[in-house]
């Protein structure tokens, strides 16, 4: 089935983009060719397009810039880079800036239209997830706490109290807890959450980009500094703002920020006039801001400033109640991102799950889990598709006869997944006839 949005092909060579327009039409797709950066973008800002399809190297603007404007302007469009100046620098910044594909010249026009329909077939899925989502609100979203134990009750209830006024709120806790959904939450709980929500690791930030990322900057005022730029606590409006990891700031930005607190007003690099915002300010940390402050590398002034409202986040090892509800969560989500099945926890696995330590807390289990949804192909999760550190979470409680058949159900999963799933194929590579194999299939309960 052919989009009924037409693909943007962008080539300044004219020969090469003639024929690949010819191609396409060929094909049964719509097409529209352009041959600079610019066109591009007008075409772009005036109708809807299902894919991209660009040259890196172009008269005007970069093949990269035309990439990252697109996914702006639509981010379920199929974007695709081509190129005959291979680099991994080039195609690592291609995938940063959202490109889903990267072909290399000479283009072969079978491979294009190979390449073409996955793009599109991707493009499907991801509107059919976000129908999924929307169809889904009345469920829990980012900004939804898991708050079945008594320590997230607790901060559930800190949350609703900071909703509902404008103070500063320091938000702790370990790495990976979920500082940012706590922030997220005050956020999407408050007056003004119709307007935007922004975050920012400052310690994954240079210095002077951090400056620049926070309270904006004038044209000239440094090296690059083309045009003048906003700064991240005036865009966000009447929004809030998240400074995360905000003990790594350095002593300079330290003195500037609790300047920008205590004034409402931000002081752009390079200008020397002051303006107000209006964003709400959350911070948050994994370290001890006290200890912090005794070694001399905290302000106290600005501690204090940040502290009005204290929300710790605890660790996820002293909320064990709440691991169930987080896993079913948590697969419901990587399913849906996935287009995977949504399986089913066994009985041994949820155990396994909520005794292990999660020293890497909510996003260890958010990544463990990720993982299982590849493995566990027949629609079950059990203890034998977890990592190993996680299965040793619980004692085994099997007697001889149920550990085989929890290896013999093991291994024919793993034989049918090498074959193909053909029965045939699989009792002979395990050695055993295929009425043996069909026996098994039935005694162990294994689907294929």
């Amino acid at each position: 089935m052919k989009p009924s949005e037409p693909i943007l092909v962008v080539e300044d060579e004219r020969a090469q983009r003639e024929a690949l327009i010819e191609y396409l039409l060929r094909a049964g797709y719509a097409v529209e060719g352009v041959a600079t950066g610019t066109d591009a973008l007008i075409a772009l800002a005036h109708r809807p397009f299902a894919a991209l399809v660009t040259d890196l190297r172009l008269p005007d603007l970069t093949g990269l810039e035309v990439l990252r404007r697109a996914r702006e302007l639509d981010e379920e469009m199929g974007l695709m880079l081509v190129t005959a100046y291979a680099t991994v620098d080039s195609a690592v910044e291609a995938l940063r800036v959202g490109a889903h594909d990267y072909l290399l010249k000479p283009v072969m026009l079978d491979e294009l239209e190979s390449r073409l329909q996955k793009l599109l077939a991707w493009r499907d899925l991801v509107r059919d997830n976000a129908h999924l989502r929307r169809a889904l609100q009345a469920g829990r979203g980012p900004s939804d706490l898991v708050t079945t134990s008594a320590p997230m009750r607790e901060v559930s209830a800190w949350v609703r109290r900071a909703a509902a006024s404008k103070t500063t709120v320091l938000i702790t806790g370990e790495t990976g807890v979920g500082k940012e959904v706590v922030a997220r939450a005050i956020h999407a709980q408050g007056p003004t959450r119709a307007h935007p929500f922004q975050a920012i690791n400052v310690a994954s930030i240079p210095e002077n980009v951090l400056e620049s990322e926070l309270f904006g900057h004038e044209r000239g005022a440094f090296t690059g500094a083309d045009k003048r730029r906003e700064g991240l606590l005036r865009a966000a409006g009447q929004g809030t703002v998240l400074l995360d990891e905000v003990g790594e700031l350095s002593p300079g930005l330290q003195a500037k920020l609790l300047r920008t607190l205590e004034t409402h007003e931000v002081r752009p690099v390079g200008s020397d006039v002051s303006m107000p915002f209006q964003a709400r300010v959350l911070a948050a940390t994994n370290r001890d801001l006290r200890a912090l402050i005794a070694e001399g590398r905290f302000r106290e002034d600005l501690f204090y400033r940040l502290n009005v409202v204290t929300i710790h986040v605890p660790p996820l090892r002293e909320r064990p109640d709440d691991i169930p509800t987080l896993v079913h969560d948590l697969l419901a989500r990587h399913a849906r991102n996935m287009a995977l099945p949504l399986p089913v926890v066994s009985a041994e696995a949820m155990r396994a799950l909520t005794r292990h330590a999660w020293r890497g807390n909510v996003r260890e289990l958010s990544n463990v889990l990720e993982r299982t949804l590849i493995v566990a192909d027949d629609g079950r999760l059990e203890p034998e598709h977890l990592p190993p550190e996680v299965q040793a979470a619980v004692a085994p409680s099997l007697d001889l006869s149920q550990a085989v058949d929890r290896f013999e159900r093991a291994h024919i999963r793993l034989a049918l997944k090498v074959c193909e799933g053909n029965r045939e194929r699989t009792a002979k590579e395990l050695g055993i006839s295929p009425a043996t194999l069909y026996r098994k299939l039935n005694e162990l309960g294994v689907r294929d």
